[in-house]
């Protein structure tokens, strides 16, 4: 065992914490299905942290079209450019963590790429029992049905990620992960040690990520580093190449009304398309009305009013009418569990801009009344 850490108390008394074994692998299990942050996918990918989404423990993998699930792998993540992330877990003191454990995966990984229908996948995020899996892990600008077809373009490409997990990473299983790291493309093959430190009933535990050499990185550094945080000065550049300064100007306005109204404006991270969405925060959930996107379109998140009062569908109906009252502006009727879009051009008459920001303002009111009841 290596030497402790150390933590310092709020009365300045210093606890020793022993790097302690895991009692048995399904703790470690246990812990990774409910932090998959445990995962350091700061580590990862230092530029675009990863950030873990849960498809399954215990997933089955077929070997054929028609066969059954002959092999499980201990966890399937996805993240969030839709990259499959198969977990294997081993306690440094099972022999099997320094040979076994790389066939298996790599049985896993061949397999599930060739037999893992992506309904399966998303069946099994499903199960999960969120009504909005993708948003609520990756964020509301992240399409659900276009991020499934992501996951299954990386299926089909073979872009998988292999994650061999351990309480200590022994040398061989370092140097195998290493090499296979560097020679495969596009998947990735990564350790990551989690150690257990205990002491006065208190536990700490420290991921590191092992198997990323520089031969590796230089050669996959593009692979999932193309996704782009964007901010004001970039959505705007953005959106005067694809449309007009009238158009420009229409999103300055909404831009506005957003800080004015709302907690904060987030920007999105697409590699192509930017976005901001007005969001406001308050202790009943988050509140999301619009999206504004570079490519001059707007999409009302309906899908994403979760919190009262537009979970009331009668609410939505008539935000949908007054929306609709707005010259140039005609989302369908089935728009009330979805996320209709229209484009800014139809509000650059300025009368037009007028009347959907009534119908913003009207929209906020509502939320703080919901707000305001809710806090009696």
């Amino acid at each position: 065992m290596s030497a402790g850490i150390y933590l310092v108390r709020d009365d300045g008394q210093l606890v020793e914490m022993r790097e302690t074994s895991y009692d048995t692998e399904a703790v470690l299990q246990t812990l990774l299905a409910k932090y998959p942050s445990l995962l350091a996918g700061d580590q990862v990918n230092p530029t675009q942290p990863r950030r873990w989404l849960l498809v399954a423990q215990e997933m089955g993998v077929p070997k054929s079209d028609a066969g059954g699930d002959w092999w499980a792998v201990d966890h399937l993540f996805l993240d969030q450019d839709g990259i499959p992330t198969i977990v294997e877990v081993k306690r440094s003191t099972d022999t099997r963590i320094r040979r076994e454990v790389v066939g298996q995966m790599l049985d896993y990984a061949a397999n599930g790429v060739a037999y893992w229908p992506v309904d399966r996948l998303r069946a099994g995020v499903a199960d999960g029992g969120v009504e909005d899996p993708i948003g609520t892990a990756f964020g509301p600008e992240v399409d659900s049905d276009t991020y499934w077809d992501q996951v299954k373009t990386n299926l089909q490409a073979g872009r998988v990620r292999l994650v061999f997990v351990a309480d200590i990473v022994p040398p061989e299983l370092r140097r195998v992960v290493e090499f296979l790291n560097e020679q495969m493309d596009p998947a990735e093959v990564i350790a990551v040690e989690i150690k257990q430190y205990i002491g006065e009933g208190l536990k700490t535990l420290v991921p590191r990520v092992i198997g990323q050499s520089a031969e590796a990185q230089q050669r996959k550094g593009g692979s999932t580093g193309s996704v782009r945080q964007w901010d004001e000065a970039s959505f705007f550049t953005e959106l005067a190449k694809n449309t007009s300064p009238e158009v420009v100007a229409v999103a300055r306005r909404i831009l506005e009304w957003g800080r004015a109204n709302t907690s904060r404006i987030w920007y999105g991270r697409g590699a192509e398309l930017g976005s901001f969405i007005p969001i406001l925060d308050s202790p009943i959930g988050k509140h999301y009305t619009l999206a504004v996107w570079t490519s001059g379109g707007v999409e009302v998140y309906f899908q994403h009013m979760k919190p009262p009062p537009f979970d009331d569908m009668e609410l939505r109906r008539e935000l949908l009418r007054r929306l609709n009252e707005v010259p140039g502006i005609q989302l369908p009727e089935n728009s009330l569990t979805r996320r209709p879009s229209f484009d800014l051009a139809a509000l650059t008459p300025v009368e037009n801009l007028d009347k959907l920001i009534e119908t913003l303002d009207w929209v906020r009111r509502l939320q703080q009344k919901a707000i305001d009841e809710a806090a009696r």
